[in-house]
């Protein structure tokens, strides 16, 4: 199943992001009336899910959060499960990348503690203490999502470097983090989605 009518492989930064855009656009944005996981009621709902576990959005998505992050970086991490295929993404362009990051190992923070074996509540390898994660996220809302990863990586040890955001609601994400001191960036915002003109 493949939507562009171009290989992501061959587009530039600029036309990545704007392929990604038509992605979401034909594949993760509804209007109606929706209750969002914080509660929230929404005209709007957006599950990049089908996007970041698509072929070409999952490149795309891996390229693009990749070239976001910070030097510093030195691992990606986030809570499941809509995280988890863009944590994977980020992991894998790594490898591929020949210029700043590489090799960036990927952890995904559990919503509780695993119920047998070890209980753990990250999934992944083991990394040196204070190592600088970057908390990965498909769409903010209010942020208590990536906060609770966040919380659970910095509980193990590990230093939080900030929270990077496929998708920026806009609706008190960004306040919350800026409370937590934590850093945030996003690749897109709900504006940016719902504006956008584009044609693949």
């Amino acid at each position: 199943m493949l939507l562009l009518s171009r290989s992501p492989l061959t587009l530039a930064p600029a036309e990545q992001k704007q392929a990604l855009i038509y992605l979401i656009r034909e594949l993760a944005y509804r209007e109606g009336d929706f209750t969002l996981a914080s509660g929230q009621k929404s005209s709007y709902y957006i599950n990049c899910k089908p996007v970041t576990l698509h072929p070409q959005g999952a490149y795309l998505v891996g390229q693009l959060l990749l070239a976001e992050l910070p030097a510093s970086t030195q691992a990606v991490a986030g809570l499941t499960l809509g995280a988890d295929p863009i944590v994977s993404a980020v992991s894998i362009a790594s490898v591929y990348n020949t210029e700043g990051l590489t090799n960036l190992p990927a952890l995904i923070v559990r919503k509780q503690a695993k119920g047998h074996g070890t209980q753990a509540y990250i999934e992944g390898p083991a990394l040196a203490e204070n190592t600088c994660i970057w908390i990965l996220e498909d769409v903010v809302t209010t942020g208590a999502s990536a906060l609770q990863a966040a919380e659970r990586i910095a509980g193990a040890g590990y230093e939080v470097g900030g929270i990077l955001a496929l998708v920026d609601r806009e609706q008190g994400g960004a306040e919350c983090y800026a409370s937590a001191k934590l850093p945030f960036r996003r690749l897109l915002t709900i504006e940016d989605i719902r504006t956008a003109i584009v044609r693949f």
